[in-house]
């Protein structure tokens, strides 16, 4: 049975950084789709998980800093990739990466990611999916053991395997990604991707040399020890999806576990970081 969605459609002056803030904030109560727009953004989710009263409690909605309004429509059915293909244009990371969806020409560049994703986060359009793009271009991954850890639609996990990453395994608790980013790492002709469903719970026991995580500033300070036991000697982790200003949280948690900062990246007030065992 198809599901029922409730669009909100946003209108956001001046549109950064309060679209992204604004889009983080709804994912925390269960919105899984976002489209940009001229004026702002759409988001969707599904009528059985929608509160409107959780969307009334979003502090920022008052931020007297910027103009916020929204209009409700129910939806019977979406038709995502005819909405994907009217609002998502490809993207060129460095000059070195593309992410683009089928129905894009491809571009001569070193990586060509092709992805549909649907209900996921993480086009690349995201400023902390572009930076995490950039951290995976800048580093060596061959031969090294990768987690991509909430991986949306599956783009990072997919650019490390690129890369010469084996083995590499993806995770993500939302089962619209887990099942998106299987489609997309068949794409991509990247088979060799485990890919699971769950939470940091899966993570007992295992080991790898690089860890991205890409998720938000509460689950990474609460799930940070665990990735730190799951780091062998010497290895990476890069986290993303909080703010600038969480920079000194997030790098004290780590330091306490013995991971040491090394660089991070800074877009549109969101920051990417780079830390070592």
């Amino acid at each position: 049975m198809t599901p029922v969605y409730i669009g909100y459609f946003f209108k956001v002056e001046p549109l950064q950084p309060a679209s992204d803030i604004l889009i983080a904030e709804l994912g925390e109560i269960g919105f899984d789709s976002f489209l940009e727009t001229e004026e702002g953004f759409e988001a969707y989710i599904i009528k059985d998980k929608h509160q409107e009263a959780l969307v009334k409690e979003i502090d920022f909605l008052k931020n007297e800093n910027f103009k916020i309004s929204y209009t409700i429509k129910e939806f019977d059915q979406v038709n995502w990739n005819e909405e994907w293909e009217k609002n998502f244009s490809p993207i060129i990371v460095d000059d070195i990466c593309q992410v683009r969806a089928p129905f894009h020409p491809k571009k001569e560049t070193e990586y060509d990611i092709v992805i549909e994703p649907k209900m996921s986060f993480g086009t690349g359009h995201h400023a902390t999916t572009h930076m995490m793009i950039q951290h995976i271009l800048k580093d060596d991954m061959r031969q090294k053991s990768v987690l991509d850890m909430g991986c949306g639609t599956g783009v990072l996990a997919i650019l490390a395997a690129m890369k010469g990453a084996k083995p590499v395994e993806a995770i993500d608790i939302d089962n619209w990604c887990y099942l998106n980013t299987l489609e997309n790492i068949e794409r991509n002709n990247c088979a060799d991707i485990k890919v699971e469903e769950g939470d940091a719970a899966l993570l007992a026991g295992r080991s790898y040399d690089i860890i991205i995580a890409n998720i938000n500033r509460n689950i990474l300070l609460n799930d940070l020890p665990i990735y730190a036991d799951c780091l062998t000697e010497n290895g990476e982790i890069y986290l993303s999806g909080f703010y600038e200003e969480d920079l000194e949280i997030i790098t004290k948690k780590c330091k306490n576990l013995g991971l040491n900062f090394d660089n991070h990246f800074v877009r549109d007030n969101w920051t990417a970081a780079k830390f070592v065992k």
